[in-house]
């Protein structure tokens, strides 16, 4: 199983918004400058998360996007499977072995069991509060 950039922007996105959530609504435009994203592309992916309800979207001259909810109520999985759909490594129909089930239970063990605000907090460790992916 391979993650696409469209689930690493997403997480990326999703990230951004968390760390710059002044309460006040974020642009796509400054969001893209900061992750260094086509606008284009990151107008896509911000489309799935809103659909989602991840985030939400106010239109306008002081429009843009915040979360939909605190970080530490989305996972990284969450944000994964709303971007990539499962993350299974093989389709359940296509192998009975009981190792692909293993390591599917492993991957949605650490992939659920990081959220938003882990990343967040972990950001603001290692930069000191200087937010750069």
């Amino acid at each position: 199983m391979k993650i696409s950039t469209k689930g690493t922007y997403a997480i990326q996105v999703m990230l951004d918004l968390a760390i710059h959530n002044t309460g006040e609504n974020i642009n796509v435009k400054k969001i893209a400058e900061r992750q260094d994203i086509s606008e284009k592309y990151l107008e896509q992916i911000i489309a799935v998360l809103n659909k989602a309800g991840f985030v939400r979207s106010i239109r306008g001259a002081q429009g843009g996007y915040r979360l939909a909810k605190d970080p530490a109520l989305y996972t990284v999985g969450d944000i994964l499977r709303v971007t990539e759909g499962p993350l299974e490594p093989v389709s359940p129909d296509e192998s009975p072995l009981s190792v692909w089930k293993k390591l599917s239970d492993a991957i949605s063990e650490v992939v659920d069991g990081i959220t938003l605000q882990d990343l967040v907090d972990e950001e603001n460790a290692r930069s000191g509060g200087d937010y750069i992916i």
